[in-house]
């Protein structure tokens, strides 16, 4: 489970209702006591729940029932209910329901490219980059999780990755020995480390797999480089890994896992159409 920080909550708070709600407050409804209610308009994969559920824990608003992470809800899913003050209700609603719409949104997503792809390859993966909407980073790695993806980089420290921005800054020729240099320097000083490099054209992928990393990153390759470069892995380093990355999505993951990919590194989960929740209010 990926940790939701108090600041986190109150700034989601914060954003809608930092001075409660006029219109509550106007009618003189506040301490009236309530229950809220949000469930899934239409069927999906349930996510965004401890978040949402830390929102009106920090309003003083009792949870009643929570539907489970992670699973996939049909229509009118009870996905969070609480009880309290109209006051307390009115100002946890829209921040909870942004949570719940987009996280499920996510894992919605994320879960619909995951079955998609394992009815091709049972071993493909897919894992989504640290490329997300800014201020949405936690809810969107916790979402993917709960789609049945994986996380490729939570961050630059996590994972060793040669990319050509890197190269940039070394003494780089066209042949396979800087390659084979870097590869082993890699090894030796991060040896608890899987070796990625990044490649953008089948030359460079040879390279990549004559150096023997253990997981070659393609890059924005076409469908016949990706499965030229498999065919070279298979015969050359068939304990290499190949990912597909740049432009993979939902439409044409499934064809990356055909043709020989073993892990799917996406941005496209994170840009998904949030869940539809409807969010009910009423005295008690």
């Amino acid at each position: 489970m990926i940790y939701f920080p108090h600041p986190l909550i109150e700034q989601w708070i914060m954003d809608d209702v930092n001075q409660g709600d006029l219109t509550t407050r106007i009618l003189g409804i506040g301490d009236k006591p309530g229950i809220i209610e949000f469930r899934l308009c239409a069927p999906g994969r349930v996510s965004g729940i401890e978040p949402a559920k830390k929102i009106l824990l920090a309003l003083g608003i009792e949870i009643t029932e929570a539907a489970v992470a992670g699973t996939d809800g049909p229509p009118g899913l009870l996905l969070l209910a609480g009880a309290g003050n109209a006051a307390a209700l009115h100002q946890a609603w829209k921040a909870a329901q942004n949570v719940l719409e987009w996280s499920c949104g996510v894992a919605e997503y994320t879960a619909q490219m995951v079955r998609a792809v394992k009815k091709v390859n049972p071993n493909t993966e897919i894992a989504t980059t640290r490329k997300t909407i800014p201020g949405t980073k936690l809810l969107a790695l916790s979402a993917v999780l709960d789609g049945g993806g994986i996380i490729h980089r939570g961050g630059s420290a996590e994972t060793v990755l040669l990319f050509k921005n890197h190269r940039n800054f070394l003494d780089w020729t066209g042949s396979g020995s800087p390659w084979e240099t870097a590869t082993a320097r890699l090894k030796q000083k991060a040896p608890e480390k899987k070796i990625v490099l990044e490649a953008e054209t089948y030359e460079e992928a040879v390279h990549c797999i004559d150096a023997r990393a253990d997981i070659v990153q393609l890059d924005k390759f076409s469908l016949d480089d990706f499965r030229k470069t498999a065919e070279y892995a298979a015969n050359h380093s068939p304990g290499t890994l190949l990912s597909a990355a740049g432009g993979v999505n939902q439409d044409n993951a499934p064809q990356y896992a055909a043709a020989g990919a073993g892990l799917i590194v996406t941005s496209a989960p994170y840009y998904a159409k949030p869940a539809d929740v409807k969010v009910v209010l009423r005295g008690r």
